[in-house]
């Protein structure tokens, strides 16, 4: 890697296109923060949009198949796909957190946004192995083009990427996960199961790094994270708050019910 500050590392990784290259700017960009060797400066601009691979295609959400529910291989194979998109649009969503908006907070900001990233690239890279033990490989399916829109929505202010990105998309991640698990168990897919496990502990703590910032940047600016919380959300996220909700793993998170129930209640879209 060639970043001697962490902004110039983390645009490394939004500018790397391939998904090997990705993966392996950001943990370069990881070790290269942890060993003390980035300068704690934010000292060049985040490109609008990161950079994607050729494939997978990118289809508007109304234009995406159908998956099914991951009882046959190819319907497994489906949903280990779209998850995988998901992790690799969150490398460049947590690096992004960590050089847009880190010059407004504590080092320890960085800190863990950095080490978010590197989760999500070992996320991305399990869930590749195993498409391609199973077959196919990532880019080989059609894939969601909205991912980044809650980024570009909220590149203006770090309250509003964070109430919408860590404690609203990946928030759900923890709400549908344990069912997709369950699905792959009953199908007898042991090894995805296990991974998907493993994401799952890792999403909870993504969660809860949210929540931290968020609770401290509004503690900073001497307002209420709630009402904030729920007034970014329906500023800025296009899409609904709709149950069941796994509340045990968003209490783990610090994402208490005094958040997202009232909106939840009034059918919030």
């Amino acid at each position: 890697m060639t970043g001697a500050t962490l902004a110039e590392a983390c645009r490394d990784v939004l500018l790397a296109a391939e998904p090997l290259d990705k993966v392996k700017a950001a943990r370069a960009a990881a070790r290269a923060w942890r060993r003390g060797e980035l300068a704690h400066r934010f000292d060049v601009i985040m490109p609008a949009a990161p950079a994607r691979p050729a494939r997978p295609e990118l289809l508007a959400p109304s234009a995406m198949p159908k998956r099914g529910r991951g009882g046959s291989e190819r319907g497994r194979i489906a949903m280990l796909h779209a998850l995988a998109h998901i992790e690799f649009a969150a490398i460049d969503l947590a690096f992004d957190m960590a050089g847009r908006f880190g010059g407004g907070f504590p080092r320890a900001f960085a800190d863990d946004w950095i080490s978010v990233g590197a989760d999500e690239a070992m996320h991305f890279a399990l869930l590749d192995r195993r498409l391609k033990a199973l077959g196919s490989f990532y880019g080989a399916m059609p894939a969601h083009a909205g991912l980044w829109e809650a980024a570009e929505a909220t590149a203006h202010d770090p309250l509003a990427r964070l109430a919408v990105v860590p404690m609203v998309l990946e928030a759900r991640g923890l709400d549908v996960t344990p069912p997709t698990i369950a699905r792959f168990e009953a199908a007898g897919d042991a090894p995805s199961a296990t991974i998907l496990g493993r994401i799952y502990r890792d999403e909870i703590r993504h969660v809860s790094v949210g929540t931290k910032w968020f609770g401290w940047a509004c503690e900073s600016r001497r307002i209420g994270p709630v009402s904030e919380w729920q007034r970014l959300v329906a500023l800025h996220f296009r899409g609904s708050l709709k149950p069941p909700f796994n509340a045990s793993a968003r209490d783990e998170a610090g994402l208490s019910r005094d958040y997202y129930a009232g909106l939840a209640a009034e059918g919030y879209v």
